[in-house]
């Protein structure tokens, strides 16, 4: 392209127009394209952002690969020490896990009963660490002390000292029917881990406790190990599968929780095409802004070509035109994108305050702000796209001016 038409191409975007809705035309394109970059920017990030927070509350409090028994494992110390073997593995601990019912007065909730180790646990779940009442070395076997998630603990109403009921499913078999088994337990400990699923469901008992009440002897649920990379778990597995004992079996995080990411990965790929929409919608508005252009300016195209200017000359004065509007629209949305998304964890809570509502509830979004991870690769990829677009948009428009005939154009003129 010559300096010629890049001259003629900017001098027609900075004129005023004859037809002042042309302009209205115009800028309504460039303004619906910095929204559609804007918000496929800012939406993005925020879908990244849910996904890197919840991996990062999910490893922090859960295992990142479990070997487990059919239906108990027996020689638990002997699986521990050949995970503890591993490469990678920076600790493992036993538990046992089952659903069971606690009350307390009038309150019953459902919970996910744990027995561990207090002396092992921590090496694959810091729950010692985010402890806000008591401790967790206050479980001791035969003392039947229980530590209960921060929601769970409100919901039921209960504090550290309190006495609650601990029924568990598979009761005693009597003349009179099925009576579940329940025993007494004493609040010792509420921790938060600010994972509503954890801290809404989870119950912690000691490991030997927890034996007992579920009758299962020395044995227990299974080993749950840590890695210093939760990413090499599903190589572990294959690993430790070919070494394990035929009645147990190795599940990983990315086994238990593929449903979720393929379900995040889903919309953010539906997101994404939804919101390009937008920007192809902006891209259509263009294509009438140059065609009324087109129209409008057929007498100075027509003079052009009689001083010499060739069909292709004219075909890029107005792609120059029309690209000068997409590239204004997309630079004014990947800059209000940017800041959006590195400035929305202080946009919520002001727009929280202001409408007098919870905007991200954690009981539904398992987290209390709203996370933003931005990926300068993907507002690359937007822009790109956005430009593509817009270059896509003026190819008819600058064809149809590259046609116009100056005899025809000059006949009323």
């Amino acid at each position: 392209m010559r300096h010629f038409e890049l001259m003629l191409g900017l001098r027609y975007t900075r004129a005023k127009r004859r037809n002042s809705f042309i302009s209205f035309i115009s800028l309504a394109s460039m303004l619906g394209i910095a929204l559609g970059v804007l918000a496929l920017i800012t939406v993005l990030s925020v879908v990244n952002g849910f996904q890197k927070e919840i991996r990062a509350k999910m490893f922090g409090t859960t295992a990142h690969l479990e070997v487990q028994g059919m239906p108990q494992l027996q020689d638990w110390p002997a699986v521990r020490t050949l995970a503890r073997q591993q490469p990678h593995v920076l600790g493992a601990a036993p538990y046992v896990e089952s659903q069971g019912l606690l009350s307390w007065e009038s309150n019953v909730k459902g919970a996910l009963i744990r027995g561990v180790d207090p002396a092992l646990e921590g090496q694959v779940v810091d729950f010692a660490g985010h402890m806000r009442q008591g401790r967790l070395d206050a479980l001791q076997g035969g003392a039947f002390n229980i530590v209960l998630g921060s929601q769970l603990a409100r919901e039921l109403g209960v504090y550290v000292g309190d006495k609650v009921v601990l029924m568990a499913p598979d009761g005693q078999v009597t003349p009179a029917g099925v009576i579940p088994r329940m025993k007494q337990f004493t609040v010792s400990g509420i921790f938060h881990m600010d994972y509503n699923i954890v801290d809404a469901n989870v119950a912690l008992i000691h490991l030997r406790d927890a034996q007992k009440l579920y009758r299962l002897g020395d044995a227990v649920s299974g080993v749950r190990v840590r890695l210093d990379d939760p990413d090499r778990a599903p190589t572990l597995r294959l690993q430790l599968l070919a070494q394990l004992p035929r009645d147990t079996y190795a599940t990983d995080w990315s086994l238990q929780n593929a449903s979720y990411f393929r379900a995040v990965q889903t919309e953010k790929v539906m997101l994404t095409i939804i919101l390009t929409l937008i920007i192809m919608v902006a891209a259509f508005n263009l294509v009438s802004t140059l065609v009324m252009l087109v129209t409008d300016k057929q007498a100075d195209i027509a003079i052009l070509r009689t001083l010499g200017a060739k069909p292709g000359s004219i075909l890029a004065i107005f792609i120059v035109q029309g690209m000068i509007t997409g590239l204004i629209g997309t630079a004014l949305g990947v800059v209000g994108g940017v800041a959006l998304s590195l400035n929305i964890d202080v946009l919520i809570p002001w727009l929280e305050r202001v409408l007098g509502m919870q905007l991200v509830p954690p009981e539904v979004y398992m987290m209390s702000t709203l996370p933003s991870d931005l990926h300068w690769n993907e507002v690359g990829w937007i822009a790109a796209i956005s430009l593509s677009l817009s270059f896509v948009a003026t190819l008819y428009p600058s064809w149809r001016a590259s046609r116009v005939q100056p005899a025809e154009a000059l006949r009323y003129e």
